[in-house]
C-alpha cells in the first residue's frame, strides 16, 4: 500500500473518530418542553393564564410551573387562600425588596443541613413567642451594631457564611461509586 493511501485512510479514520466523538455534542439539544396540548385538564385549568406563550416558555420553567400547578391541586381550599394572600402580598413588594428575598433565600439553600435544620427551628421558636417578646427581641436586633450582630450570630453557630463547595475548601471531591 502506498504512503498516499495509507495518509488518505489514516485522514478518513480520524475524520470518521472526530465526527463519531462530536455526535453526542450535537446531539445533546435542549429538551423539548410539553406541548400545551399535552397537560392535563387540570394543569391547564391551573396554568391557564401561560397558555398563550406557553410554547416560548423553556422546558425548565415549565416543569416548575407544572410542579407548582400540582401543589396547588394538592392544596385544600384553606391552604389555597393563604397562597392566594401571599402571592397578593410578594406581588406589592417593590422590586428591590423582592430581590433581596430571593437572595436570603438562596443563601439559606447554600447553608448545610444542619444550619437550615437549625434555622427552621430557631424561628420555630421566636414565632412561638408572645408578640411582645417577639417585639422586644426585634428592637434589641434593630439596636445592635453591624459587628454585634456578628457576634450573636457567631456565638450560635451562624455565621452568615454560605456552605462553600468541596472544591472551594481544598477538599476533592469523591469519584463516583467510592465509599468513605
Amino acid at each position: 500500500m502506498s504512503n498516499r493511501r495509507r495518509m488518505n485512510m489514516r485522514g478518513g479514520f480520524l475524520f470518521g473518530v472526530i465526527v463519531l466523538c462530536a455526535t453526542p455534542v450535537w446531539a445533546q439539544v435542549e429538551p423539548a418542553g410539553v406541548p400545551w396540548d399535552q397537560l392535563s385538564s387540570q394543569e391547564q385549568a391551573v396554568l391557564k393564564s401561560f397558555a398563550p406563550k406557553w410554547d416560548q416558555l423553556s422546558p425548565d420553567r415549565q416543569a416548575r410551573l407544572r410542579d407548582g400547578a400540582k401543589r396547588w391541586a394538592g392544596m385544600n381550599p384553606e391552604e389555597r387562600r393563604v397562597a392566594r394572600e401571599r402571592f397578593k402580598r410578594w406581588k406589592r413588594l417593590p422590586p428591590e425588596q423582592r430581590e433581596r428575598i430571593r437572595k436570603r433565600f438562596q443563601r439559606f439553600r447554600e447553608l448545610s443541613p444542619e444550619k437550615r435544620q437549625a434555622l427552621k427551628q430557631a424561628r420555630r421558636k421566636f414565632r412561638s413567642l408572645p408578640p411582645e417578646r417577639r417585639q422586644q427581641l426585634r428592637e434589641k436586633w434593630r439596636n445592635m451594631t453591624p459587628e454585634q450582630r456578628r457576634q450573636f450570630l457567631n456565638k450560635r453557630g451562624f455565621d452568615r457564611q454560605p456552605r462553600r463547595p468541596q472544591s472551594d475548601r481544598g477538599v476533592r471531591p469523591r469519584p463516583p461509586g467510592r465509599a468513605r
